[in-house]
């Protein structure tokens, strides 16, 4: 979780990467059929618990809270002196950390599903399951890539790279909140692979940027991006235990 990139990326292994995206791209576009049809033919028990889940792919219940946060911060830094000011300092740095962290990746899908406009499984019977209407188009032409995958995906891997032992457990959200997509008949596993591929290098994008800043993380002389914490708020967690 500390290196630069995932995958043990550098310079010199981005071409294999976008290689092995596009490979595995195309592998699954083989499955993509056979997957949304069998999935969105599922019974209905077997499908209800998906529904259930898929709503946690929905940015607004973190994106809105997270603005908000960040907000108010912002405007309280104006007038907050003294010992507060480092408190509210890391506060408004965590919600505009965990709202750009979510939602640039978010944003970069939207651009992406525009741009490709590719049709989702509920026009397959109509024009199949590879039929793009470019940069023109509405929400039934924007299924590549997964927008709740995406934003699964980068909200697991930004809360992780803060608290990591929360990651596993909010990786394997992501992946279910991902597959889910396709039983419900939103998405075609080929769009579930390009979100998470979005949400995560979008998470690890955010984190970087913050760490050059200085910004909740640091960069060390061997190129890991490390969590600097809340000295400041836990000073004033310690005083207050007093």
């Amino acid at each position: 979780m500390n290196k630069p990139w995932p995958l043990g990326l550098d310079r010199g292994r981005w071409i294999v990467f976008c290689v092995g995206v596009l490979a595995g791209l195309a592998i699954l576009s083989q499955v993509d059929v056979w997957a949304s049809r069998a999935a969105i033919g599922w019974p209905d028990a077997w499908r209800a618990p998906f529904f259930f889940i898929t709503d946690y792919g929905l940015s607004d219940w973190i994106l809105i809270p997270t603005l908000i946060t960040t907000l108010i911060g912002l405007v309280a830094l104006l007038v907050v002196r003294g010992r507060w000011r480092p408190v509210t300092v890391e506060l408004t740095l965590l919600s505009a950390y965990v709202f750009v962290g979510v939602g640039l990746p978010g944003l970069i899908s939207n651009l992406i599903k525009r741009l490709i406009g590719r049709g989702r499984p509920t026009e397959f019977d109509d024009v199949g399951a590879f039929s793009f209407q470019n940069v023109f188009n509405d929400w039934t032409f924007q299924s590549f890539p997964s927008g709740h995958t995406t934003t699964a995906i980068a909200l697991a891997f930004t809360i992780g790279f803060l608290w990591p032992r929360l990651f596993p457990v909010l990786m394997v959200v992501g992946l279910v909140v991902g597959i889910s997509r396709v039983p419900v008949g939103m998405h075609y596993p080929t769009d579930v692979f390009g979100g998470l591929i979005v949400g995560m290098l979008g998470a690890y994008l955010v984190r970087n940027v913050f760490a050059l800043r200085g910004w909740l993380f640091e960069r060390q002389p061997d190129g890991r991006m490390v969590f600097r914490g809340f000295p400041a708020l836990r000073q004033a967690f310690q005083r207050a235990a007093r």
